[in-house]
């Protein structure tokens, strides 16, 4: 069910209740005044006979002159007035009131709801000629229930017209709020499509241009996000063909023409004139300087010492290397014996992060001390901090350095946090903190 339909039966509803309880006080009130009313009236016909009768029974009465003149009074309009007559005959007396019009009488239910059982009044007198008849005062409410029903019919009716009135206005206000609604769910199927520069118009209602400005902010930070890894993807592919060119290099200057001079020296080798000891000793050193080459052809492509030792030694190792290369530059490593239990996945990630953030150091801080530390909080968190005294940087330059990118992206692939803290003059701080399984 819509939110429209949910609405409008709610309202239809709530509209329901409201008459109901509204016309079960208005037939409670009604049904108290014309009691009141009729008790009022039947109260003062009663004091009027006894003022003009006080020994009725012993007195005669001119019936056809004094009946006429209590009959008209206003405050028997609610009563009815008979003579009982010695044989038994009752006889209907009238004044003349007019009685509602068929227009205007009430239905039978609202009748049955507000008529009760009123009292009657049976007074003794004797006429004029000798005779005794009785009088009869019975109630006559249905003049006052014509009135009670008017009254009712017109609340029942401003009541039906504040609910028309409510669920017009809340249909109004709800069309201009599924309007907006259409507007953001448009907005997000194009989203969700990937045109991040579309743009949410300003809404008149207050928390829709709230919803409308926080979507175009999610927008924004999509978009940028998206030229960021389209950035760092192209970026990678670089990286990766520079290595593959440097690669095939390494495989054309070094081990194809070792292997070259290695075969002249055998061919020569074979001559009987040739010297062997020092053909010997050539290819000896051609195949040291081999190795060498391809053992940093294999810490470039993945250290095998990662998988053989662990990460500790792994990242000694690292160090060990850059010491040895950048002398001026002090590099202290503090690391928990606990982090070679983890992950292969998590370790090869974590090194190329310190490897990555040994490499900016050296190229772009001019720091003369840079620390690592890398430690585990009591099982339940892996946290990395690496700081250096060096130049630093402004925001500007941290977002667009790809070094530092690759390094989120791979502590984000493992489901932590990354935090740059720099400073012109004043160093540079990476943290991560990444949960352990």
């Amino acid at each position: 069910m819509s939110l429209r339909s949910q609405v409008n039966l709610r309202i239809v509803l709530t509209s329901l209740f409201i008459l109901v309880l509204g016309g079960s006080v208005a037939v409670w009130q009604a049904r108290g005044a014309v009691s009141k009313e009729i008790e009022s009236s039947l109260n003062l016909a009663a004091q009027l006979i006894q003022l003009n009768f006080p020994q009725a029974r012993q007195s005669a009465v001119d019936v056809s002159a004094w009946l006429p003149r209590f009959v008209s009074l206003e405050q028997t309009r609610h009563l009815q007035i008979h003579l009982k007559k010695t044989s038994g005959e009752i006889v209907k007396f009238t004044a003349g009131l007019k009685r509602a019009d068929a227009a205007d009488t009430p239905p039978q239910w609202f009748v049955g709801l507000v008529a009760a059982d009123y009292p009657s009044i049976e007074q003794q007198l004797i006429t004029s000629d000798g005779q005794r008849i009785t009088l009869l005062i019975q109630a006559d409410p249905l003049d006052e229930i014509s009135e009670a029903w008017k009254e009712s019919s017109a609340y029942f009716m401003s009541l039906c017209v504040m609910a028309a009135l409510t669920f017009l206005a809340v249909n109004l206000v709800f069309n201009k709020a599924f309007q907006a609604i259409a507007v953001i769910v448009d907005g997000l199927k194009a989203i969700g499509q990937g045109q991040y520069q579309q743009k949410l118009p300003d809404f008149g209602i207050q928390e829709y241009d709230h919803i409308a400005k926080a979507i175009n902010y999610m927008t924004a930070v999509l978009d940028a996000t998206q030229q960021e890894n389209s950035a760092l993807t192209l970026h990678s592919l670089q990286i990766q063909e520079e290595e593959r060119q440097y690669l095939s290099q390494e495989l054309h200057d070094e081990l194809g023409q070792s292997l070259t001079a290695i075969k002249v020296m055998a061919v020569t080798a074979k001559k009987p004139q040739a010297d062997t000891g020092q053909i010997t000793d050539a290819i000896i050193t051609i195949c040291d300087h081999l190795i060498v080459v391809v053992r940093s052809m294999m810490r470039q492509l993945h250290p095998l010492v990662l998988a053989e030792l662990g990460l500790k030694a792994t990242l000694e190792d690292l160090l060990n290397h850059w010491a040895s290369r950048q002398p001026e530059l002090a590099l202290t490593l503090l690391c928990s014996d606990e982090v070679d239990q983890l992950e292969p996945k998590m370790t090869i990630q974590l090194f190329r992060v310190v490897q990555e953030a040994i490499t900016n150091i050296v190229r772009h801080a001019k720091a003369s001390d840079a620390s690592i530390r890398l430690d585990i909080d009591n099982g339940k968190h892996l946290l990395l901090e690496i700081t250096d005294n060096g130049q630093g940087c402004t925001p500007g330059h941290i977002n667009a350095g790809f070094g530092l990118r690759g390094m989120r992206e791979r502590i984000n692939s493992l489901g932590g946090n990354f935090t740059i803290h720099a400073a012109p003059q004043q160093g540079l701080r990476i943290s991560a903190s990444i949960p352990l399984p």
